[in-house]
């Protein structure tokens, strides 16, 4: 990890991810990345030719592990926050991805005209995880604006995504385990085939988070998939988290 500023004045860090074959930079105050956009990206099953829409790519974690992995998608990230989208374009070309990646400001309640509904094969979230009116404050309005729901809550985030996709296109969250009921419920009736994958701290550990699979125009049954244990007893990642954090695999939902 390395330390900088930007033209602002604020410190920036520079992290690596997936065993440094991704390179970001990232405010040093304020939300940072930790492991679920790396688990995110795992979990779509992108091909070449896919066209991936990220909704809240905040510096660009999730896409550019993303296009690390399945060279010659094409991944577009929306953020509402106008710094992290200058930074998520600086990562963009600091990992050599211009040609195929892109990021534009937005919100999912206004997106921008040029972003172009039902032609994404795969869309993806790492959407606030704490419902509007619980839980406390953060202090800095940029951890707010990542870990609690504004304006648009959950279903707005659901509703989104699905017009963007194609028919047959897959959503993919990853969110809290304990509002899993929410999730489920706003897919209800919208999307089918619906996939939940636990991400289980350590044997016999009750999930925190869970990766969520849903496809569009699909009527295909549920199912709860075994998932993945992230940790040995002395906290070191397992093998198959090791593989993904480090390795660049894929997660099969």
């Amino acid at each position: 990890m390395s330390d900088a500023r930007d033209p602002g004045g604020s410190a920036i860090t520079e992290d690596h991810l997936l065993g440094g074959r991704v390179r970001l930079r990232q405010p040093a105050a304020g939300p940072r990345v930790a492991i679920d956009p790396v688990f995110l990206a795992a979990a779509v099953a992108a091909e070449p030719s896919h066209q991936i829409l990220e909704i809240g790519c905040g510096t660009g974690a999730a896409m550019l592990c993303l296009a690390a992995r399945t060279p010659q998608c094409r991944v577009v990230g929306l953020e509402m926050q106008r710094e992290l989208v200058r930074i998520a374009g600086d990562n963009v070309l600091l990992n050599g991805m211009s040609s195929r990646l892109s990021v534009m400001t937005g919100d999912l309640l206004n997106p921008p005209p040029r972003l172009s509904a039902g032609v994404f094969d795969h869309v993806m979230a790492n959407p606030p995880y704490i419902a509007r009116g619980q839980g406390s404050e953060p202090a800095s309005a940029e951890k707010a604006a990542a870990t609690i729901e504004g304006e648009a809550d959950l279903g707005d985030w659901v509703r989104f995504a699905l017009i963007m996709l194609k028919p047959k296109g897959a959503l993919h969250f990853v969110h809290r385990a304990d509002r899993i009921d929410s999730l489920l419920a706003q897919l209800a009736g919208r999307a089918g085939e619906v996939v939940v994958f636990p991400l289980w701290p350590g044997e016999g550990q009750p999930a925190a988070r869970i990766l969520v699979r849903a496809r569009k125009q699909v009527a295909a049954p549920a199912r709860l998939a075994a998932g993945l244990v992230l940790h040995e007893p002395d906290g070191r990642f397992t093998a198959d988290a090791e593989a993904i954090l480090r390795g660049g695999a894929g997660l099969v939902l």
